[in-house]
């Protein structure tokens, strides 16, 4: 993944279990929000310290900028900072009592961090359902929102649409037999050196297997987020499907860096899944004439056609010395107009549904089918061990891909693993 490292495995969490026992839990809604404290009306004031990383912290001065313009009272200081350099600092800043007013976080560190009731719970004035539902679920931790989602990412099986024709497509796939057909196809018949491109456990690996689970009905731990539940017959029908296609030699088990936007290119490998990032990376390589060579179709549906969601959320920290001015900025960075300037600026997907409407992205009809995906898609619970379990889970799958080890053993033993480690509740 090449801009969103944030949903990667990054360096492993503390063991201890975390009891999750911040303010406003006691007092949750439907909706994921809580009895917070409101934000104070009025305009910002004061100096909000601001924490975002890579390319986002690079270019979020620009557009804080226009907060403080609308503002005059307020000053938004903006501190970038690496993203293999984030989660220490998160952490020593939280332990030190000195974290910063506002931060962009990782998705899969919300639980962690709301775990150490580091996070303040987000206003009710903040509208939840004005948000893709899965990435609003991915800020809230025991039913109650700590924060916002700030941008998305999900996704779509990229396909090549020439190759498709040489291979007798007319009709795209829409479920699981589909899918597997046109991938035998490419090869059988457009002769196409494989027929699909699927992660082999390498680190993040999940993130494409785990939308095969959830489309079967899979869950990866009970609602109350106490149990987990890898080792369900559903994940195991799904994983067995998924394995089957480096079995019957349709997926390469190994690829370098870079090499799959190549072999995209040059045909011999006529699918993959993945995120927007790579519309750019296939069309740069390709030359302006390939834009019309690929197309993107929604994920293959089984009980539903669920993708990942990913991004970043963006969150007030509760030792932040301006809370209320630091909500107001938050807040601002939700409204619709914000989040479509952001996306001008830096490309990153809008997490407020009627930003969608921008013709910027509505007239884009590969843009437009993420907008749609975004619809149905999910994110693993904000626990505060997910990393860890995660890390475990590419294991175990990476000796089904590669070694054709038995799926349901394999979630069994991912399952014994992740007991091990606890949700963190």
């Amino acid at each position: 993944m090449r801009r969103h490292p944030h949903v990667i495995a990054v360096a492993a969490m503390a063991t201890a279990a975390l009891a999750l026992t911040a303010c406003g839990r006691s007092t949750e809604t439907a909706s994921g929000q809580s009895s917070a404290k409101d934000i104070s009306s009025g305009k910002a004031t004061g100096t909000i310290n601001v924490w975002a990383m890579g390319t986002e912290g690079e270019n979020l001065p620009t557009l804080a900028k226009e907060f403080e313009a609308q503002n005059p009272g307020v000053t938004v200081k903006v501190t970038p900072i690496p993203w293999d350099a984030a989660h220490d600092k998160f952490t020593t800043a939280i332990t030190a009592g000195k974290t910063p007013d506002a931060a962009m976080v990782g998705t899969t560190w919300m639980g962690e961090f709301a775990g150490q009731d580091a996070l303040d719970p987000t206003p009710k004035s903040i509208d939840s359902a004005s948000f893709f539902q899965g990435a609003q679920k991915t800020t809230e931790v025991n039913g109650t929102s700590y924060g916002v989602p700030w941008y998305v990412e999900t996704r779509l099986v990229y396909y090549r649409k020439d190759l498709a024709a040489k291979a007798g497509i007319t009709t795209l796939p829409t479920d699981w037999d589909g899918l597997k057909a046109m991938a035998k196809a490419y090869q059988s018949k457009a002769h196409t050196t494989w027929g699909i491109n699927l992660q082999a456990g390498k680190t993040g690996s999940w993130q494409t297997i785990m939308p095969f689970g959830w489309s079967n009905g899979a869950k990866i731990a009970t609602d109350d987020q106490k149990k987990f539940t890898f080792d369900s017959p559903q994940l195991a029908e799904a994983v067995k499907y998924y394995q089957s296609y480096f079995t019957e030699g349709l997926s390469p088990k190994e690829l370098p860096d870079g090499q799959l936007e190549q072999d995209f290119v040059n045909g011999s490998i006529p699918m993959f899944i993945s995120g927007p990032w790579e519309m750019g990376a296939v069309e740069k390589l390709g030359g302006a004439a390939f834009k019309d060579k690929y197309g993107v179709m929604p994920m293959p549906k089984k009980v539903s056609a669920t993708s990942f969601v990913g991004g970043s959320d963006f969150a007030v920290f509760k030792a932040s010395k301006n809370r209320d001015s630091a909500w107001k900025f938050v807040k601002w960075l939700s409204d619709p107009a914000t989040q479509t300037k952001w996306y001008k600026l830096s490309t990153d997907l809008p997490s407020v549904q009627s930003a969608w409407s921008d013709p910027s992205l509505s007239g884009d009809e590969k843009l437009k089918a993420f907008g749609e995906q975004l619809k149905d898609a999910q994110a693993p619970p904000a626990i505060a061990t997910w990393e860890q379990v995660a890390a475990a889970f590419d294991d175990e799958m990476e000796k089904v891909t590669k070694t054709g080890s038995d799926p349901a053993a394999a979630l069994k033993t991912v399952q014994a693993k992740a007991e091990s480690i606890g949700t963190g509740s």
